[in-house]
């Protein structure tokens, strides 16, 4: 019968299939609109009547048998695709991993750590405050006239008439003064801004100010720091020496130079004892407290202690460059 002969067939080459591509042949052979099952159909018209039922319901048994027989199929082949991408996908834990490479610090960075780290192991605390200050924090209260040069629009980055960005860390020293009574220690590490670019300086650089309060405090305790500093910052060869200079902040003021065997005496940063008007502006009585304070560029020591010529090498983002420190 051509049922029969039909069902045993597909059944036949069902068995065969192996992928994707012959099951859809398949389906179009057997299942499809123009397929052999349902060309079994279109002989209904060519039966006497009395047959077309039994037919039809044979018909339909075939096609539903079929169509699970397909289904089957597809899902087997499914999962050995499935299998196969999860084999490529595999990975061999036995396999060593991918080297990396691994980033390190910034040789500015490094410097402040290291600033950080000596100052905090002789009793400083770390402070930081707002890269946006008032010009009250900023210079108002550490003594600066209004006529000033550091007050200008072609120094100074001015957002309105009362805030810019900061020109030094020095306000850290203010606020903290404002919200602590002495005896205070701290270092105020960050960045601050300039209008100024060249070999020497950068608009944007990074400062540590520290400031010590306390009774009976004098220059002797400000260049032994700084001695110590010096020493452990650049060995214990380099010396430190105090040449009169002028910061409305400070009275008596002073640049300090360090001495570096094969480069002589070289300018690392300014200090002095706190000048009175700035105890009174925050609240500290000058006749029992004494305060020294002192500002170095981070680029600047690190300029020092790595040999390097051009500070704009800092910021040019030199894979090569940065590499070497």
């Amino acid at each position: 019968m051509e049922i029969e002969a039909v069902e045993k067939e597909a059944i036949e080459k069902l068995s065969k299939i192996s992928n994707v591509q012959e099951l859809e042949s398949f389906r179009i052979e057997f299942l499809g609109k123009k397929g052999k099952i349902t060309g079994l159909m279109k002989n209904l018209k060519n039966l006497p009547p009395e047959e077309r039922p039994a037919y039809g319901k044979r018909v339909n048994e075939l096609r539903e048998k079929i169509e699970k027989l397909f289904e089957e199929k597809r899902q087997q082949i499914q999962r050995i695709l499935e299998q196969e991408k999860m084999e490529k996908m595999r990975i061999d834990v036995t396999v060593p991993g991918a080297r990396r490479k691994l980033g390190h610090s910034h040789p500015v960075l490094k410097v402040m750590e290291e600033i950080e780290r000596i100052f905090v192991s002789m009793g400083f605390d770390v402070v930081e405050g707002p890269e946006i200050e008032t010009t009250w924090h900023n210079f108002d209260a550490l003594n600066t006239p209004e006529w000033h040069p550091a007050r200008d629009e072609h120094d100074s980055f001015y957002i309105t008439d009362d805030l810019l960005l900061r020109t030094h860390t020095s306000p850290v020293q203010i606020r903290t003064m404002l919200e602590r009574k002495p005896p205070i220690a701290i270092i105020s590490p960050g960045k601050v801004y300039r209008r100024d670019y060249d070999a020497t300086h950068l608009p944007m650089f990074h400062q540590v100010e520290g400031l010590h309060v306390d009774r009976d405090l004098s220059v002797a305790h400000l260049k032994f720091t700084l001695e110590e500093f010096a020493r452990r910052m650049f060995g214990e060869g380099a010396k430190v020496r105090l040449r009169p200079s002028f910061f409305p902040f400070t009275e008596p003021s002073f640049e300090v130079d360090v001495y570096l065997s094969g480069y002589g005496w070289l300018e690392i940063l300014g200090a002095g004892m706190v000048d009175p008007n700035v105890f009174l502006n925050v609240g500290y009585d000058p006749e029992e407290w004494t305060g020294y304070a002192f500002g170095m560029g981070v680029e600047r020591i690190a300029m020092l202690k790595y040999g390097i010529a051009d500070i704009r090498e800092f910021v040019r983002n030199d894979v090569r460059f940065l590499s070497s420190y």
